[in-house]
């Protein structure tokens, strides 16, 4: 189905669980969150409807977020079941990766296709620090065990934070030397009012481009170093390749230079609510419906996606109203 503006909606993201084992600090407050209550979340068997709902209106591609969807005790059932729907091309994961050692095999077996994993640093200390209680060597624990699967695609997503990991760009990006496994930069994005994070903080993707020309310089000719390359279409992300690199290096600019003419995707929280763009207040509730009453909805929803969503920065924040991990990451 499109929406209002020729976009052809085909991608879906379904945060499973507003839970995370970890706090980090750019998508949620160290307390965690306060439970809500049972009956306010969406079931198990409501998620699989809106699923089918979806895919009767052209959607095909399936991502399952949190919080950490991998807390969730049942997450490689909902997996399997998800498989078995028709119309479903593709499902895909975004995790900390803190428990793929745990689950990536079934998960593989279950039917999962891709994974993308949350890396921000690769140094200890830091890792616990913007975590405020994660463990690196989990998350490279995890990394490791879906890379053996031999998922179609694993990709690390670094949220690009200045004057916390700016100064790891480059060792990050060699991560595409050693595995064939694209490394995607994200700017940080302004989700609510005050967090941890100061006006230097917001740094723009160019930062990675020039960073790492400013490392390989001398190396090869200056045009050389990073090229630009084509890729999946369907990707929001502009893709680089360092020279001699066996995976990609992505950048998502949802701040400095967004990306909303070719967002394909609409949101679906834990708690039932289909928002048409991350960054609206706009939310329309799917809880107890049923699946006739839910694909109105998803219509309503597609056709209330905005054209774009309004300016981002250090001193305008999202419109969402919610921390990421009560959205979907």
């Amino acid at each position: 189905m499109k929406d209002n503006f020729n976009r052809e909606i085909r991608y879906i993201r379904i945060s499973l669980t507003e839970l995370c084992n970890f706090r980090c600090r750019y998508c949620m407050p160290e307390e965690g969150i306060c439970k809500k209550r049972h009956e306010d979340m969406m079931t198990e068997e409501e998620m699989l409807s809106a699923v089918k709902v979806a895919t009767r209106l052209g959607i095909n591609k399936i991502r399952l977020t949190g919080g950490e969807p991998l807390v969730k005790k049942n997450i490689v059932d909902i997996v399997s079941k998800i498989r078995e729907i028709d119309g479903v091309d593709e499902i895909c994961l975004t995790t900390n990766g803190s428990y793929l050692s745990k689950y990536a095999k079934d998960l593989k077996v279950a039917g999962l296709d891709r994974i993308n994993i949350s890396l921000d640093t690769l140094d200890k200390d830091k890792f616990r620090y913007i975590t405020r209680i994660g463990n690196l060597d989990d998350t490279l624990e995890g990394i490791d065990a879906a890379l053996k699967e031999n998922f179609k695609k694993v990709k690390i997503n670094t949220v690009l934070i200045g004057g916390f990991n700016d100064d790891e760009i480059v060792d990050i990006a060699s991560l595409t030397f050693k595995q064939n496994t694209d490394v995607r930069f994200i700017e940080l994005m302004p989700m609510y009012d005050g967090g941890d994070f100061g006006k230097e903080a917001f740094v723009p993707y160019s930062k990675v481009i020039d960073k790492i020309k400013e490392a390989y310089k001398g190396k090869y000719d200056d045009d050389k170093i990073i090229e630009k390359v084509s890729g999946d279409n369907s990707s929001v992300a502009k893709l680089y390749k360092i020279s001699g690199a066996k995976a990609c290096i992505g950048l998502i600019s949802p701040v400095s230079n967004h990306f909303c003419a070719e967002c394909n995707r609409i949101r679906l929280t834990a708690d039932g609510k289909l928002k048409p763009c991350l960054h609206s207040s706009c939310e329309i509730s799917i809880k107890g419906l049923s699946e006739a009453e839910m694909i109105e909805k998803f219509r309503e929803a597609i056709l209330s996606k905005p054209e774009k969503h309004d300016v981002l920065s250090y001193k305008s924040r999202s419109k969402a109203r919610r921390n990421m991990n009560e959205i979907g990451g």
